[in-house]
Order: structure tokens, then C-alpha cells, then sequence
């Protein structure tokens, strides 16, 4: 089968980065599902694993995490799926990634695709909707209020794959008051069409721009990128028994400032139920299948920003640099193999 990999870390310009290879195809065992991959989008981790990981035994170490595809074949354990259905899902850091004709995946972690979106809107939707979702309702629980709060929450970095979802399911499933960050004109004008109710400017200090609104301190802090730099003023904006999640890696988390308001801190990563196989792990399917429901209902849209042509090598390298210059917009995603 096709597929793009690379043996040895480092960044996107190094001459062993990311070629396009030849690979067997994988088979199905267990409660794997084999799927026909047709679109994948580049998230963060991606450029992140390419620094930090190279590829073991001198095998060629495949990336790629979004997908939407057809199941081909089922392991003997699978129950959930069928050759022939239309999937999309996130895999798992561990195991070769989507950027392949053919992937593996464990049916638990398997949504079934939303009918009315195509490949390509469908892929840009797994990660980042997983990441969101985890984070708003099961690390931050914001349908639970923090008493005598404004019920708003605060989302860093509005414009990316995770927090343009984000910003959709608080203004959809909650009754809060969605404030997102945006530093530009296209990004702020994006923010609002996924649906944000106040939009400030991360390049100044945030507890001015929030205290501006006139709408109280919010309960819920969201931080999708650079937490180092906006931590000191996280501390200062929330209220008081707040709630703050991040996804990020800062290089160091004080979160002292945070005692004196008995604010919670929760770090939201979503390869954590494949990773450790946790008891819970089918809730990431259940998520997916609630997502390409109200997907179809019209209650959320498609986070696709920018659509990068075929998977390939050079088409992938493209991706990650614009990645990694902090001014994608949505989700960039790829689709076919030439």
C-alpha cells in the first residue's frame, strides 16, 4: 500500500523527513477494523511526534491521527462494524498512523461518519472534537456552573482545529457565553461564524480585554495554545472556584497563583483512553457517533479550513509547516492518494 513515513526525528525540511513509501498491507486480529482511507487532516501532535519520534527497528514510523474511510475487513473480535460502513476516528499515538491506503484501528474508538458531510469535512472532525468534548464536559464539567460566576467560559487560541469545535459545542449544548481569542481579522471573523458570542485579542493582556465585556469573571478557562504565555493573566481573570483545562505542552505549569481561588486545573489529552486501554474506552465511539448525529441534525458544522490536495509527501510537508507557523485556520486536510 501507499503511504508517507519517515525513519529519523526531526524537523519538516530534514532530508529523512516524510517520504512517500511503499508499506504491506495491514491485516485485521482482534477488535481491530481495517479501514480504506480516503481523507485525513494534521492536527499539532503530528508535527510534534515528527520532532521527538523517530521510527524503530529502521522501519519507516507512519503519521496521522484524523481519518474518514470504509471498514474492509473486521478482526474476529470486532462486532461493531461491517465491511462496507463509513467511519472517522483518531487512532491511537502508539500505532502506525492514517496517513496510508490502509489503517488499523480499534472498532471502540470508531465513529460512524456523518452522512452529510463528505471525506473531507468529515477527517477534519475526530481529534479535535474529541479533545473538546473531553475537555468542556468531562474535565471542566461546565454544565455544572461554578456558583456565583458569570456563566461564560474563556477559549485561548479560537481559531484552531481544537478550539473552533470548542467554541461550537459551548454555544450549542451549553447556556454559557462563549468569549474566544482571535489576533486577526480573518481569525476573529472565523471565531464568530463557529459561533462565538464575544471575540478579544490574545496579543494584549487578557483580563483587560474580558473585563471590558462587562460580563463578570468567567468560571471556565479553556486554553488550546501558548498557556505559558497567558497563565499569569488565567490567574487573574477567573473567578474564584473556577475551572481551567489545557491541551497544550507548556515547558513548565505553576499553577500556585491558582490557590488563593481554589481554581481546579485539568489537563484534557485525548489518546488517554487508547493509550491505557482504560475501562471507559468505548465512550471516545459513543462520542464520535453523538457527534455525526448532531453533525446531520445541522446543530454543528464541518471545521474544515483549508484543503491541502492529495496525501502525499510534499502535500503533507506543506501541512505540517503551516502548522507549525500558528496560523492554520480550522483544519487543514488531505484527501486521496494521487
Amino acid at each position: 500500500m501507499r503511504a508517507v513515513g519517515y525513519k529519523t526525528a526531526g524537523p519538516v525540511d530534514h532530508p529523512g523527513s516524510l517520504h512517500d513509501v511503499e508499506l504491506p498491507d495491514p491485516t485485521a486480529t482482534g477488535r481491530d477494523l481495517l479501514v480504506e482511507i480516503r481523507a485525513v487532516s494534521v492536527n499539532p501532535v503530528d508535527t510534534k511526534v515528527r520532532q521527538r519520534s523517530g521510527a524503530e527497528d529502521g522501519r519507516w514510523k507512519v503519521l496521522g491521527y484524523d481519518a474518514a474511510g470504509v471498514v474492509t475487513a473486521v478482526g474476529p473480535e470486532a462486532s461493531l462494524f461491517k465491511p462496507g460502513d463509513a467511519v472517522f476516528y483518531a487512532g491511537a499515538i502508539e500505532r502506525q498512523g492514517t496517513n496510508a491506503e490502509f489503517h488499523l484501528v480499534d472498532e471502540r474508538i470508531v465513529g460512524r461518519k456523518p452522512a452529510s458531510l463528505n471525506w473531507a469535512e468529515a477527517a477534519a472532525l475526530p481529534l479535535t472534537a474529541i479533545t473538546a468534548w473531553e475537555a468542556l464536559f468531562d474535565r471542566l464539567d461546565v454544565r455544572h456552573a461554578v456558583p456565583g460566576t458569570s456563566p461564560s467560559v474563556l477559549i485561548i487560541g479560537g481559531a484552531g482545529g481544537v478550539g473552533s469545535i470548542a467554541i461550537q459545542l459551548a454555544r450549542k449544548l451549553t447556556d454559557l457565553a462563549v468569549i474566544a481569542t482571535a489576533s486577526r481579522p480573518e481569525t476573529e471573523r472565523w471565531v464568530h461564524e463557529m459561533g462565538a458570542h464575544h471575540v478579544v485579542d490574545h496579543r494584549k493582556p487578557l483580563g483587560d480585554e474580558v473585563a471590558a465585556l462587562g460580563i463578570g469573571a468567567p468560571g471556565f478557562v479553556f486554553s488550546t495554545t501558548q498557556t505559558d504565555v497567558h497563565l499569569k493573566e488565567i490567574a487573574g481573570l477567573i473567578a474564584p472556584q473556577g475551572r481551567f483545562a489545557l491541551i497544550d505542552d507548556p515547558a513548565v505549569l505553576d499553577v500556585n497563583p491558582f490557590k488563593r481561588k481554589s481554581v481546579s486545573t485539568h489537563w484534557e489529552f485525548m489518546f488517554t483512553r487508547s493509550m491505557f486501554q482504560t475501562a471507559d474506552i468505548a465512550e471516545q465511539g459513543a462520542l464520535l457517533n453523538e457527534v455525526a448525529r448532531l453533525v446531520d441534525a445541522g446543530t454543528l458544522r464541518t471545521t474544515l479550513g483549508e484543503h491541502y490536495g492529495a496525501i502525499d509527501a510534499e502535500n503533507l510537508k506543506r501541512a505540517h509547516l503551516t502548522i507549525e507557523s500558528g496560523k492554520a485556520i480550522g483544519k487543514i486536510v488531505l484527501e486521496g492518494f494521487g
